[in-house]
């Protein structure tokens, strides 16, 4: 029982000696704050220098994982023939994490409808991971992110895509 006491006693007070003062959480927010409006600016001048400044510089993206794989069925003959799984991330600007989880619900619903109708078309079926077919599913997927979240979205990314026969 002293043992305990005395172990609780000694990481209280490492904790207050070694807790970061009040002076320098108010400096790391003050910081934070200048960051934030320097990203501003620079995203505003982004915005000026068109697409093509875009591109040149790649570290100006940040990748947002979609939380869930993307389960989805292949009917044939009324019946399903099987499943494809699939995981998804988004190239976007910087500062737009806040944003995309608050809408992720309505994103997932969108690009299960585009899934859908790529399976219904065919898609999903033969040689399914084939450059052409995959180009036609992430154009399909990048108009809805776009319309969702507009132009910050610069690619729908495909992490990974699998097919179960069943």
């Amino acid at each position: 029982m002293v043992f305990l006491l005395i172990g609780l006693a000694g990481g209280i007070g490492a904790g207050m000696i070694l807790a970061p003062s009040a002076e320098t959480k108010e400096g790391a927010k003050e910081k934070k704050a200048e960051t934030k409006a320097d990203k501003s600016k620079d995203k505003s001048a982004k915005s000026k220098s068109g697409k093509a400044g875009k591109k040149e510089k790649q570290g100006e993206f940040e990748y947002l994982k979609i939380t869930k794989q993307f389960v989805i069925p292949v009917v044939d003959a009324d019946r399903i023939s099987a499943l494809v799984t699939m995981s998804l991330s988004l190239e976007v600007t910087p500062g737009m994490t806040e944003a995309f989880y608050a809408i992720e619900p309505k994103l997932r619903d969108g690009f299960l409808q585009v899934m859908f109708d790529h399976a219904n078309t065919g898609g999903f079926d033969g040689a399914f991971t084939e450059s052409d077919n995959l180009k036609v599913l992430r154009q399909a997927l990048w108009e809805v992110a776009r319309k969702d979240l507009g132009d910050d979205v610069s690619q729908v990314l495909i992490m990974s895509v699998s097919r179960q026969d069943t």
